[in-house]
């Protein structure tokens, strides 16, 4: 199984006046392809702050990324911007969905800074709501969507191009737990269909769905473990499947 993610003492301070704080201390880790690793730490734990470098939508003070054999650690605001929108989907709390745009319009933005045509843009856009059942909502503003259909516009943006690596920052963490599952039911077939996924999450419950579980705290990577207690969203006997 081929490395996707690997850092080497990454370090991230950000200073406050006279103050100093350390964000990340040493962070070191391999993440390979097709992994579904959850992320979790307290308040404070640097666990945003890892995903945000491994999202390249921020830099390290000090180390390494290697990202698919590329070096991102001392990449420009372009480069990283390219590497953004061509092999990392981001999947947000919140959404960040642009409110006067259709479902297909928001899942079809990435692709336009790919240079693709207008027709080729919304056939792959719908293609990605097709993927995340939402067909029959395509014409739909955010405002008009439930949160639960929401995060679904959400996720099949950050399929749409088809990258290597899915991160999910604390992905159903305004939904019910209905609906939570059934998220999780979409990353879940995400992952098996080749992608690595990578989510932030200080639910317990959410982080049994992944594979590995690497926990945070100061900074640090207090523990990494496999989780031998996969929970699947997908089974049919979940106590919420059926509700």
């Amino acid at each position: 199984m081929s490395e996707v993610i690997i850092t080497k003492s990454l370090r991230k301070l950000y200073y406050m006046g006279s103050q100093t704080v350390k964000a990340l201390q040493d962070i070191t880790l391999t993440i390979n392809q097709n992994e579904y690793v959850a992320l979790m730490g307290p308040s404070g734990s640097g666990k945003s702050t890892l995903m945000n470098l491994l999202g390249c939508l921020d830099t390290p003070t000090e180390g390494t990324y290697m990202l698919n054999g590329t070096d991102v650690s001392e990449m420009d605001d372009d480069d990283l911007a390219m590497v953004r929108n061509e092999m990392i989907g981001f999947v947000f709390q919140t959404f960040n969905l642009l409110p006067r745009m259709t479902a297909l319009e928001n899942v079809a933005l990435p692709l336009v800074y790919a240079g693709l045509s207008r027709k080729k843009r919304e056939e792959k856009a719908m293609e990605a709501l097709k993927k995340v059942g939402l067909v029959d909502r395509v014409d739909h503003k955010p405002n008009e969507l439930s949160g639960g259909q929401r995060q679904r516009v959400a996720i099949a943006r950050a399929i749409v191009n088809n990258p290597a690596i899915i991160l999910a920052d604390e992905p159903t963490g305004n939904l019910d737990t209905k609906t939570s599952i059934e998220i999780m039911e979409i990353l879940e077939k995400i992952h098996h269909a080749g992608n690595t996924v990578i989510i932030v999450t200080h639910e317990p419950d959410i982080s049994m769905h992944a594979h590995r579980i690497i926990r945070l705290r100061d900074g640090l990577v207090e523990t990494d473990v496999k989780n031998e207690t996969i929970v699947l969203a997908s089974d049919p006997t979940h106590r919420y499947a059926q509700q």
